[in-house]
């Protein structure tokens, strides 16, 4: 069964859900290996017919299977089959012509097709006259060869735009399959990298008070199983789709990790009016930010500002660390890449210490949420 299914696949290795439409039609060809028996035929005619019938199906289904240009000349050879045999084959202007056109319409070129329909036509014209054949014959021949022409050619068509459809649609799919990984890995990156840093920095403080200050380790153990928890829910709001409590939790979550850091902090937020989409790019700015200074800067202080004028929304994070003058890691990256997604910008200055400086525009957000 195997070896067969191979065979038949290897002569007609078409599309799955398009490859039983040519099928449905082959058993009219009947028809066409009985003509014989009807005129009481020789063996030796059987034979020919026979083989000549079969070839003829083989070339009705490599057209099907077969990209052009050698669908199109399986479909030459076809017409020239026909014509060869209807002056010695009455069967084969109402089998052969009509599977020749058949095979003709499932191109998608409606000038082609039309080309083929005419050539289909003249030649049962030209035997029509030629053999005599009686009106009624020839004439529902005419209407078959036109309608199975177009309908083919207009099922091919479907077919086609069917085809560059689903092909969209899984583009689609693969892009936004991507795009959401990426969304995830830059949330990971940013909501652990912070929580884990703050966790480390009161590990090792409750670690140098648990002799001196018993007490005190104990309330920074807390606090590490508190933001333990916490993290954990933000890793499930990240995956989920959604944010944290917003820029003011932010605000409040970056002093407690400078201040635990030994960092002094000064920090000034005026109201600004945002978009949660703004909202929640600002939070995770500021938490890459702020992750960056605590394990990288080396600093003393850190400045967070949160202004605003008619046009922009700023956020300005400073401290005087040792700064950095290399390549932006995958932090600022993805920071970089979700301001950019929203219309925002970020500027980096590390002349004395390290400066981020982030601009989000107001008015046109505002306009498209009034919109």
């Amino acid at each position: 069964m195997t070896t067969l299914r191979t065979i038949w696949w290897k002569i007609y290795p078409s599309d799955d859900r398009y490859r039983w439409m040519p099928l449905i039609w082959l058993p009219f060809m009947i028809w066409f290996f009985v003509d014989p028996a009807w005129r009481h035929a020789g063996p030796l005619l059987w034979i020919g017919n026979t083989l000549y019938g079969i070839f003829f199906i083989w070339l009705y289904l490599y057209s099907f299977s077969r990209p052009e240009p050698r669908k199109l000349f399986a479909i030459a050879a076809m017409f020239v089959m026909a014509a060869a045999l209807i002056p010695f084959h009455h069967g084969a202007v109402s089998c052969l012509l009509v599977y020749a056109i058949a095979a003709g319409g499932s191109t998608t070129s409606i000038r082609r097709v039309l080309c083929l329909v005419v050539l289909d036509v003249a030649l049962l014209g030209a035997y029509a006259h030629k053999l005599h054949l009686p009106v009624e014959f020839w004439g529902s021949m005419l209407l078959l060869i036109v309608l199975v022409g177009m309908v083919n050619h207009f099922g091919a068509v479907s077919h086609c735009t069917s085809e560059k459809l689903q092909l969209a649609q899984d583009e689609i799919e693969h892009l936004a399959k991507v795009a959401e990984r990426e969304r995830i890995a830059r949330d990971l990156h940013d909501l652990l990298g912070h929580t884990l840093s703050l966790i480390t920095l009161k590990a090792e403080l409750a670690r140098k008070l648990v002799d001196r200050d018993p007490q005190r380790a104990k309330q920074e153990m807390q606090d590490v199983e508190h933001t333990s928890r916490a993290a954990l829910a933000d890793v499930r709001e990240a995956i989920s789709g959604y944010r944290g409590q917003g820029l003011a939790a932010e605000l409040l979550r970056a002093r407690q990790t400078l201040e635990t850091a030994g960092i002094s902090v000064d920090c000034e937020a005026a109201e600004v009016p945002l978009s949660p989409a703004q909202e929640t790019v600002l939070a995770l700015a500021l938490r890459e930010a702020v992750t960056n200074v605590v394990r990288h800067a080396q600093a003393q202080t850190c400045s967070v500002r949160l202004a605003r004028d008619e046009q922009l929304c700023t956020l300005e994070i400073a401290d005087n660390g040792c700064g950095a003058d290399g390549p932006e890691g995958n932090g600022l990256r993805g920071m970089r890449e979700r301001l950019e997604a929203i219309g925002g910008s970020l500027q980096r200055q590390t002349a004395a210490g390290t400066r981020l400086v982030i601009h989000l525009p107001l008015a046109p957000m505002a306009s498209v949420l009034r919109n």
